[in-house]
């Protein structure tokens, strides 16, 4: 009988001893389970940041090539905005009335570089602002006097005192205008 219980023992043992195996075992199968679930999470992670890096940097190229073509088209926009008011003058000068013919002659001559001038600008692509007798439009126009005129509609800009200015598709330099603004009880005031 001691015999019989020996073998037991050796068997329990042996259980045991499988049993240990088949339990280690599997608590290093899901130690490597869970260490390549973490490693291919960390993979998406890796995976979803380039991806996201490579989306932004896409857009960071698209954004520099539109503003290298902005600053391109718009590229005379500062120096034109710089010479308006000199060329405003000379236009109010050679257009100017006189009975002295040899400032008229002057004036002629004075014109044409006036107007060479001009036709260059409008060839870059400046363009100026048709205001008079137009709807006032904040967008376009600075209104520096209300005005009345019952014989014209309101809103109406009735005098232009500085040229306004388009250069392509942006403002250079609203039109300074005088903008009808009138009713019945103002002209009974008069």
């Amino acid at each position: 009988m001691d015999e019989n219980k020996e073998k037991e023992l050796k068997t329990e043992d042996m259980h045991d001893d499988h049993d240990e195996h088949d339990t280690s075992k599997k608590e290093r199968r899901n130690k490597h389970k869970e260490h390549v679930e973490a490693l291919e999470k960390e993979l998406a992670e890796y995976k979803d940041k380039y991806l996201r890096n490579l989306a932004e940097f896409e857009n960071f190229k698209k954004r520099m090539h539109n503003e290298r073509i902005q600053d391109r088209k718009y590229a005379s926009k500062s120096l034109i905005g710089e010479i308006l008011n000199p060329l405003d003058q000379l236009d109010r000068i050679v257009n100017m009335a006189t009975d002295n013919e040899l400032l008229k002659n002057f004036l002629i001559g004075f014109k044409m570089i006036n107007d060479q001038l001009f036709q260059v600008l409008q060839a870059d692509g400046i363009k100026e602002i048709d205001a008079k007798l137009k709807p006032f439009d904040p967008n376009i126009h600075h209104a520096i006097e209300k005005v009345s005129h019952p014989e014209q509609p309101n809103g109406i800009v009735i005098e232009v005192v500085q040229k306004g200015y388009m250069y392509k598709d942006q403002l250079i330099r609203p039109a300074m205008v005088k903008v009808n603004e009138w009713s019945e009880e103002n002209g009974k005031d008069k």
